[in-house]
Parts: C-alpha cells; sequence; structure tokens
C-alpha cells in the first residue's frame, strides 16, 4: 500500500458528564485532588535524575515509551528493536553500560507500582501510552531508596497524567508504512469530586523485512504486530487532605519475528489502589496485583518447522508500601516505611523435532518457582540554606523457594525432575548524597549508593533458544550487588539555559550474564564483577518558540572474571558512546514542529567478542497543524533517512537474519482531536 494516505477522524465534544460537588458552606476548605504522589523529597536532585515532560512525550514520532526513554543517553533494552519488532522477553530496561541482560536492572515504576514482568523481569512497553504520563523521571543509579530493591542500573519513574493534563474527551487516528494503523481514545469526566479516567489503544502493522532481501526464503515474513491495552484511572478526595487512587490496565501484544508461524504473545492484567494524605503525618500506600501471561514459538532457521512451543507462562505478583513523613521540622523530610514483593510463575513448553516432516512433539517441560522480597527503609533530607543533605538505609529479606524443572519425554513417558532448596537471606543497602547551591546558577552534587537485585524466575528456571544458540537457566544463581558512587553539577549560565554533568563508577558484583560455555551454547552464570566508568552530559536550552534537549554518555565498562575467556572484555550489548538530541519549535499557536537524532556506537554481541553490532545514526521528526476546534493534522516519520540499525549478529550466523533491520523508513499521518473544556458550558 501506499506510505502516504490520510484518516481523518472528526469527533463531537461530550458534554459536562458531572458537576463538581455542593459546597458545604461558605467557609468550608477547599478539596483538590491532584492524582498524584507526594511531592519530591528536597535531596532528589543529588542523584541527577533528568525529567521527560509531557510534552517531549506526546511530540515522540513512534508514539511508544521505549523510544521516549532514548531520549536519555544510555538507556537501553537488551535488543536495538523496539517492541513492534523484538521478542517481549528481550526488552530489560537498563542504564549506564552495566551489561546486557534481557531482564530489568532498571526499576520501573508507575504510579508508585513496579510494572516488570513478575517471572521474566521485562517491561510491557506496548501497555505504557505516553499520552496516559505526566512526566517520565530517570534516575542513573541513585541505588535503593522506598520500593527500590532491583534499582541496581537505576530507576525510571512514570507518573499518570493529572487532571488538568486530560482534555474531557479526545482520540486520534494513525494510518502509515507497512500498512500501520493506532487508533486511541480516551475519556475523562468529573466524578463528585474526583474524576475518572477510561483510555484505550489499538495498534498494528504488517511490520517491516528484518531479513535482508538477498536472503530471504520462502518461510521468510516481515516482524507483523497487533496490540491493545486499556487503562481505567479513578481518584477520589476522602477528605481535605487525603485521596483514594485506583487504577487498572488490561493489555494484550501479539508478534510475528523472522518466520511465518514464529509467533509470540504478551498478556497482562494488573489492579493497584493507592492512599495518598497530605496533612501533617504524610502517607503513600499502595497494593497492587499483575497477571500475566507470556508464550512464543521458535521457528527452525533450517528446516523452518516448529522446534520449541512455550506455549503457556502464568505467572502473577503482589505486592504494597507504605511510607509515612512525619512532621520533624521544615529543614527535615523523614520518609519511613516497608514494602513487599511477591512473585510465581510457571513455564508450559513443548520441544519438537524439527528434522521430520511430521514434526513431532519430543519432551514436554514444566518448571518454576517464587520469590519474596521485603523491606524496611528510612531516609531524610536535611536542607541547611544552600546545602541539602540526604541519605537512606534499607534491610531487606528475600527468598527464592519451590523452585522445579520437570521434564517429560513424550515418546516413552520417562520423566526427569529436579526440585531445587529453598534459599533466603538478608541484604542491607543505602545511599547519601548531598547538593550545594552556591549560587543561583551552579550548584555541585554528589552521591554514593548501594543496590541489590534478586535473579528472576526467568533466569534461575527456564532456558531459551534463539536458533541456533541455547541459553541455560541456572537455578543458584546469586543476587546481583551494586556499590557506586557520582558527582557532578548543574550549571545555569543563562536564561532558559541549563548544562550538567556527572562523573560515575559503578561496580555490580555477581552480575548475571549469558556466558558462553560450549559450540552454541550458553549458561546464566554470576561473574565476579562489571565495572562501569563514565561521564553523562545533559544540556537543554529554550529561546522563544525554540527548545532543545541532548544528552550524551560515555560509558567504559568492563568484566572481571579472573580464568575467564572474557575477562577484561566489554559486557555484551554495552555501547561506549551514546547520545541524544532534539530540537522543536512549538509556538503557542499555528503548527509546531521536532525533530531528534539518537546516536549509538557499535557494541559487542556477545560475551566473548566475536559478533559487532555496528554503530547507527536515526533521525525521527513530527510536524503537527492545528485546524482548529480542537483538530489537529499530525505527520510523523521515523528512521527518515532509512539507516540500518543491524539487532542481531551471532544468532543469526545460521540463519538468515545476519543483518536484521530496526525501523526503516516510516511515515504516519494522522488527525486528531481533543476537547478541552475551556469551551464547554456547566
Amino acid at each position: 500500500m501506499k506510505d502516504y494516505l490520510l484518516l481523518i477522524l472528526l469527533l463531537v465534544p461530550s458534554g459536562v458528564l458531572a458537576q463538581p460537588p455542593d459546597d458545604a458552606g461558605a467557609d468550608a476548605p477547599s478539596i483538590i485532588v491532584t492524582g498524584q504522589g507526594l511531592g519530591l523529597p528536597p535531596g532528589t536532585p543529588a542523584y541527577g535524575s533528568v525529567a521527560i515532560d509531557r510534552q517531549r512525550l506526546l511530540d515522540n514520532a513512534s508514539g511508544r515509551l521505549e523510544n521516549v526513554l532514548a531520549n536519555v543517553a544510555g538507556s537501553q533494552q537488551f535488543r536495538r528493536s523496539d517492541s513492534r519488532a523484538s521478542n517481549p522477553s528481550n526488552q530489560g530496561a537498563t542504564l549506564r553500560a552495566l551489561g546486557g541482560n534481557a531482564s530489568s536492572r532498571t526499576l520501573v515504576l508507575l504510579d508508585g507500582v513496579p510494572v516488570a514482568d513478575p517471572f521474566f523481569g521485562y517491561i510491557p512497553f506496548s501497555a505504557l501510552v505516553p499520552d496516559r504520563l505526566s512526566v517520565v523521571r530517570v534516575t542513573r543509579g541513585g541505588g535503593s531508596g522506598a520500593f527500590g530493591a532491583g534499582a541496581v542500573a537505576g530507576t525510571i519513574e512514570l507518573a499518570s497524567a493529572t487532571r488538568d493534563q486530560l482534555p474531557d474527551f479526545a482520540a486520534s487516528a494513525f494510518y502509515g508504512s507497512h500498512d500501520a494503523a493506532e487508533m486511541s481514545a480516551s475519556v475523562t469526566p468529573d466524578l463528585g469530586g474526583g474524576y475518572v479516567s477510561l483510555s484505550g489503544r489499538w495498534d498494528r502493522g504488517n511490520g517491516f523485512q528484518t531479513t535482508p532481501k538477498s536472503q530471504r526464503v520462502a518461510a521468510t515474513v516481515p516482524a507483523a504486530y497487533d496490540s491493545w491495552s486499556t487503562n481505567l484511572r479513578a481518584v477520589a478526595p476522602l477528605s481535605v487532605t487525603s485521596e483514594l487512587q485506583f487504577r487498572a490496565t488490561i493489555f494484550q501484544d501479539d508478534r510475528t519475528l523472522r518466520f511465518k508461524g514464529a509467533d509470540s504473545a504478551n498478556e497482562g492484567q494488573d489492579a493497584s489502589v493507592r492512599f495518598i494524605s497530605r496533612g501533617d503525618w504524610q502517607v503513600d500506600a499502595l497494593a497492587y496485583i499483575q497477571a500475566r501471561n507470556f508464550s512464543n514459538i521458535v521457528i527452525s532457521a533450517s528446516t523452518f518447522r516448529k522446534s520449541l512451543d512455550q506455549r503457556n507462562t502464568p505467572s502473577m505478583g503482589l505486592g504494597g508500601k507504605i511510607e509515612i513523613r512525619p512532621p520533624v521540622g521544615s529543614d527535615h523530610v523523614l520518609r519511613l516505611g516497608a514494602d513487599t514483593r511477591f512473585a510465581l510463575g510457571d513455564m508450559y513448553e513443548d520441544a519438537y523435532d524439527a528434522n521430520i516432516a511430521s514434526n513431532p512433539v519430543t519432551f514436554r517441560r514444566h518448571a518454576g518457582g517464587q520469590q519474596v522480597t521485603t523491606g524496611l527503609f528510612a531516609e531524610d533530607d536535611w536542607t541547611l540554606e544552600g546545602l541539602v543533605l540526604t541519605g537512606g538505609v534499607r534491610a531487606d529479606h528475600w527468598t527464592i523457594s519451590d523452585g522445579f524443572y520437570h521434564q517429560a519425554n513424550a515418546s516413552t513417558g520417562a520423566v526427569t525432575a529436579t526440585d531445587y532448596a529453598n534459599r533466603s537471606d538478608w541484604q542491607f543497602s543505602g545511599r547519601a548524597g548531598a547538593i550545594l547551591r552556591l549560587s543561583g546558577a551552579l550548584a555541585l552534587r554528589g552521591a554514593g549508593y548501594t543496590g541489590f537485585r534478586l535473579p528472576t524466575l526467568n533466569e534461575l528456571y527456564r532456558p531459551f533458544v534463539v536458533f541456533p544458540i541455547t541459553t541455560q537457566a541456572n537455578a543458584a544463581l546469586k543476587p546481583e550487588r551494586l556499590k557506586g558512587v557520582e558527582a557532578g553539577f548543574d550549571l545555569t549560565p543563562l536564561p532558559g539555559v541549563t548544562l550538567g554533568a556527572t562523573a560515575i563508577y559503578n561496580r555490580l558484583d555477581d552480575a548475571i550474564a549469558n556466558v558462553t560455555i560450549g559450540t552454541n551454547t550458553r549458561q546464566r552464570q554470576n561473574v565476579n564483577r562489571i565495572v562501569a566508568k563514565g561521564i553523562e552530559l545533559t544540556a537543554s536550552a529554550r529561546l522563544g518558540d525554540f527548545g532543545l534537549s541532548a544528552s550524551y554518555a560515555y560509558s567504559h565498562s568492563e568484566v572481571d572474571a579472573p580464568g575467564k575467556a572474557f575477562d577484561g572484555f566489554a559486557p555484551a550489548q554495552t555501547p561506549r558512546n551514546s547520545a541524544s538530541a532534539t530540537l522543536a519549535w512549538t509556538p503557542a499557536q499555528g503548527p509546531t514542529l521536532s525533530a531528534s537524532v539518537h546516536y549509538v556506537s557499535s557494541q559487542y554481541e556477545d560475551d566473548l567478542q566475536i559478533d559487532t553490532l555496528p554503530r547507527a545514526l536515526t533521525v525521527d521528526a513530527l510536524a503537527r497543524l492545528p485546524l482548529g476546534h480542537g483538530v489537529a493534522l499530525t505527520a510523523r516519520g521515523e528512521n527518515l533517512f532509512d539507516e540500518k540499525v543491524v539487532t542481531c549478529q551471532s544468532a543469526c550466523k545460521r540463519d538468515p537474519l545476519s543483518a536484521r533491520k530496526r525501523d526503516p523508513l516510516s511515515r504516519w499521518r494522522k488527525v486528531d482531536r481533543t476537547r478541552a473544556f475551556a469551551l464547554r458550558a456547566a
């Protein structure tokens, strides 16, 4: 089909769905519902966090959160592909070049709730729609704070859009390259003294060919995708200073990669409830539940028959947190609390003989286990005029239990069963930082921190295949432990111009890596440590209607593994240089334009530094033209110069995928209509 098609969606504005409650009296205090958590402690800047505001979220050319996060240099997933052309289990988020790992080394929170899959540890990016968010805060490093277990490479905090950012009614429709379509809609009525927001999004596409033309075969197909998600969020006041927040999300994500029949599916049903009190004793208490599932079919690259059917991987996550901030004076913000997380998961898969035309089942496998982590934390921020000191400690008790791996021979019925011993221990961690404001233009900051991450159930019990390479699980994996320090400054030399620089040293002990142990065979193992040193630079400027934001990260990472073949090598999947820049023209009225450039240097795909993924430079752009009455026409393009982004080498040498590409030139056209109620009639 043609790359350029136009789909216009005109929506009538909805009426006022609810009226505000009657005043209890002329002197009654106002009840203000924010839908937000408690305010950030004053010591937050000591850890060098980067904020991505709502406008940048909305102006991303792909409409996908993982590509928004690429604006923070050093942010990466296990593979270079985004969630349209990657196996869901590859979507682990990490920062600071601590080594490629499909599980997240970065803790990702949505309104304070961890969003990683309970079994795999990957992030369901297709369910995290930028339109639903207010701000994204990325803290590279920073160790473990409240709800901080797992934050060895940093924390990504997602905050839902607030009521003033959500129109009463909004909808959009896109059509673009590769027969791609994206539709979304939301309705946000006021209800009593609070509000309810219901939103949905569906997107699909035939996908692009990930295989070079010269290597395609009859079984080769484009990377098709089809996903949808719905989200319900409700906020209700309980008193003048307290409110209750509820969120429920349902999502489904189906993809086909490389060969016909190589299908994967990822689904989930999440819910959480949160209580916020902003009185003298401030409280943030939440509880959540996750029900997830994953399936994946592996097709042989030589016979193009099914070799593995990971048909069912149900998992459940439960957890909660309570944080209390007692009144200890205006100079201190004291945080005391506890949190807990429970993960339970099973894997059911069938192995097939792909060398026989009948494609019989050879083995049936069942594996699983559970984990519990419970922690106590205390943290204080102390403001002394221009100096802010911050420090905190955590004590976490973790348990890994009921682990097993059972395999049955489909022909003989013989069963091999392995049950693993339960394990538990305590882990103590802490962090401290300071920020010194020498003037209104210059602030110095420094921090030191520790943290830890448990191996996921996937790493412990589930092997996987990217044909022809098999990676074995390892039930004996130990937790990863982080130690890190950093120092930097923030400079505002001119109004509207900010510059920042951070020097970092991070050491990840017992880092979990995919270690080559034989021909086409790897195993997840703890290596002695990964040491990451580097420099991170940020810049932003605003001049009239023009805005510029830029980020650069230099990372020198090295594996310390005495006696191993990869001792002294760079960790797999870690580029030494990465950079991003966005230039936007956003006048108060009229059309808006923005363009983004992303660069990533070459990186080794494997632990032995045999296979290299070349460097890549991509350019994206977005243009929006208001048509009046709340209607806007939007055009967006991804990878405008059709850069080849290689995402796979080693696993593809006997596979017709030796130069898999990410996001060839994609063009989108959209008409959307939002109806803000500046014009509504009461």
